[in-house]
């Protein structure tokens, strides 16, 4: 049997890290959660570089990935990742507050798995972390072997 591969949580408002941390707690997932805080941070993780370099190989069960980044917004952090051909395979979930049509176009252009808009409401917020977390997590199937 596989390890359990980590979810990768990019996200710079505490609020919501603190949020969603406690949802995807709840639902009792054994996946270990990284917090990256800007896209640098995720970029790094992602590619194995920096504070990251000596990390397990492998990419992340999910990236959960916002749009509105400090130092590299999400958009380009999504364009790298799957512009990257070891990389392309891994699932990308843009979380964001944003409704702009043009977000969710270019997010879909550049590869996105999923456009999730955070709910405004604690316990909608709460569910909806839950099912990316139990989806992404447990019921999705990764492409296999190490990518």
């Amino acid at each position: 049997m596989a390890s359990l591969r980590p979810i990768l949580l990019v996200e710079d408002n505490p609020a919501d890290v603190e949020l969603t941390l406690a949802a995807l707690k709840k639902t009792q997932l054994a996946n270990e959660i990284i917090v990256a805080r800007d896209g640098v941070d995720a970029l790094e993780y992602i590619f194995s570089e920096g504070q990251y370099a000596d990390r397990e190989p492998g990419a992340p069960a999910v990236v959960l990935l916002d749009l509105k980044l400090p130092k590299v917004d999400g958009l380009e952090v999504l364009e790298k990742v799957k512009s990257h051909p070891r990389h392309r395979a891994t699932p990308i979930v843009m979380l964001t507050s944003s409704r702009e049509e043009s977000d969710v176009v270019r997010s879909y252009q550049y590869g996105v798995n999923s456009f999730v808009v955070k709910p405004v409401d604690f316990k909608a917020f709460f569910e909806a972390i839950r099912d990316l977390g139990i989806f992404w997590a447990v019921l999705n199937e990764p492409v296999p072997g190490d990518f």
